[in-house]
């Protein structure tokens, strides 16, 4: 089984956390969440910080990737 780094895990995880209500701030329903969140420029914040969680979490993945295949 690949373990995969801890600190990809968790920005990963948090990505997909913020990415939730941004879709759901796009999509029209916002105001269900949260009043803030009734405006659509809301959900893009919430998409931009998604994306830039995710690509947090895939620099430990990439370096974890090429220490293991500099051991091989």
């Amino acid at each position: 089984m690949r373990r995969y780094p801890i600190s990809f895990l968790l920005l990963t995880g948090l990505g997909i956390l913020c990415a939730i209500p941004g879709a759901i701030s796009l999509a029209g329903f916002g105001a269900s969440l949260h009043p803030v969140l009734d405006d659509p420029m809301a959900g893009m914040a919430f998409i931009v910080s998604a994306v830039a969680l995710i690509g947090s979490g895939a620099f430990p993945l990439v370096i974890a990737k090429l220490k293991e295949n500099e051991g091989a």
